[in-house]
């Protein structure tokens, strides 16, 4: 164990043991090491904290993978949650009582280890961290693993505008015009926003992010901004971070997006990991020609779903690469020859992203749009179709044909994408026509502006280098 240097920052990173969750938190966990020289923490679950180091000999162990600390507290599912046997709210009110006690013994330990926190972050859901943190008298921010414009969104939600939003929920297309932002529709907001049937297994979501502004504006009745971290940057969310300059004090700092590689690196993805044989395919693929898809770590696409995708791509004759989890598969009972029997396809249960997203072959994603994946495929400058689900995904999907870097999918009522539509758009990325021309323009564009953001002297880089100070001022 390493001494605690005297005044050198101890960054705590509180995150939900989710792998959408997990993955930003690590990454910020890396960057602020490497960027700062801080001393850096990283808790979560213990359900995660081992599905993560699966050779700990207990579940509560701390972890060292060289930079970063990782220390769990428990939520009362130490076994995680499963969502067929388990009840939602029953657990969101467990997580914040026992998650309370048990992340204010892990502040407690670090600081008789000698090794006290200076400053607290915490993510979605999350939002009684902050009350944990402000019993120990410790500075915090909420690290906003969405994007700045959905912030936005959820900010006049809850300050004005939720019967403009509600009164309009059935109707997709209906447009929604909130101070300071471009003009919306329905289907563009977060979904939990426009559930209003009681009995829908989502409608209480919304509260837990009434929470979340609700501990906000009580630290800014100190007199001070609440903070918060973004994961986004200046420059592709100028407008929607300055709108709500005035009440938060809003920060891009992103891309965030550490490789999650390097000496002593021992934690892996929740998700196993199929071997290289899927790099190695892509070496064999001429540049541009991969479809690659995802659609994440929850999404659970049904049969008929996984039937069209694969008509699709069966269709367009071109390579591609496909992650189908080996859980989702399971669900529906499909094997994987179905998926690629006479095709120049690949069916994987999980790869890594980046490398793939990086590798010269691809030439577009499709993607469910969850923020990381929107993300990625923007730094990579991959070419996207949108094919959003729920939650902050049609948002994403929005952003992705708003700066003009893939083309959204028309959602069926089921909320599937057919066949036809999803070769459509595969047709406009991947073809050399002038629509796919522009896109792919704009994609190096956008992943150009990216880099400049992240290196120094950029406004990502800038804004980063701010952090560091905070718990100092604040303490004086």
């Amino acid at each position: 164990m390493e001494p605690h240097v005297q005044n050198q920052q101890h960054f705590l990173i509180v995150t939900y043991p989710a792998q959408g969750h997990i993955n930003p938190a690590r990454h910020l966990a890396r960057k602020l090491v490497n960027s700062t020289g801080a001393h850096v923490t990283l808790s979560t679950a213990i359900s995660g904290h081992r599905k993560m180091f699966t050779s700990l000999s207990s579940i509560d162990e701390e972890f060292h993978d060289g930079l970063i600390y990782y220390l769990p507290y428990s939520d009362g599912y130490d076994e995680g949650f499963k969502k067929d046997v388990h009840d939602q709210n029953h657990f969101m009110t467990e997580s914040k009582v026992v998650g309370s006690r048990t992340l204010s013994c892990v502040i407690n330990r670090l600081a008789s280890d000698g090794r006290p926190v200076t400053c607290v972050i915490y993510t979605l859901l999350m939002s009684w961290v902050a009350d944990v943190a402000r019993d120990h008298g410790i500075p915090c921010a909420l690290y906003w693993i969405q994007p700045a414009i959905v912030l936005a969104v959820y900010y006049q939600y809850f300050h004005g505008y939720k019967d403009a939003i509600t009164a309009n929920a059935n109707d997709p297309m209906a447009m929604v015009k909130l101070p300071c932002l471009p003009p919306l529709k329905i289907r563009d907001l977060p979904s939990f926003l426009t559930i209003t049937d009681k009995d829908d297994p989502y409608y209480s979501v919304i509260g837990y992010f009434s929470e979340t502004f609700e501990t906000l504006e009580r630290e800014s009745f100190s007199g001070k901004k609440p903070k918060i971290w973004v994961n986004s940057f200046d420059e592709l969310e100028a407008d929607a971070i300055k709108s709500v300059e005035k009440e938060l004090d809003l920060m891009g700092i992103g891309p965030v997006l550490s490789s999650l590689e390097g000496a002593g690196v021992k934690s892996k993805d929740l998700y196993n990991t199929d071997d290289d044989a899927y790099l190695n395919w892509l070496d064999t693929k001429p540049k541009g020609s991969v479809i690659y898809v995802s659609f994440g770590s929850m999404s659970v696409m049904k049969k008929g779903q996984i039937e069209e995708i694969s008509r699709a791509l069966k269709d367009t004759k071109r390579p591609f690469l496909w992650v189908v989890r080996k859980d989702n598969r399971e669900q529906v009972g499909i094997e994987l020859e179905e998926l690629v029997s006479g095709t120049d396809g690949m069916v994987v249960e999980w790869c890594n992203q980046l490398q793939v997203l990086r590798h010269p072959s691809v030439g577009c994603f499709v993607t469910h749009c969850g923020w990381n994946s929107t993300l990625e495929t923007l730094a990579c400058g991959v070419p996207a179709v949108g094919v959003p689900q729920w939650t902050d995904q049609g948002t994403n999907a929005w952003l992705i044909e708003e700066r003009g870097i893939g083309v959204r999918g028309e959602i069926s009522k089921d909320g599937d994408i057919e066949s036809e539509e999803l070769k459509r758009c595969l047709e406009v990325v991947m073809g050399d026509g002038e629509q796919g021309q522009k896109i792919k323009k704009m994609a190096a564009f956008w992943k150009e502006r990216a880099r400049v953001a992240v290196e120094e002297g950029g406004s990502s880089e800038r804004n980063l280098r701010a952090v560091l100070v905070m718990g100092k001022t604040d303490e004086n």
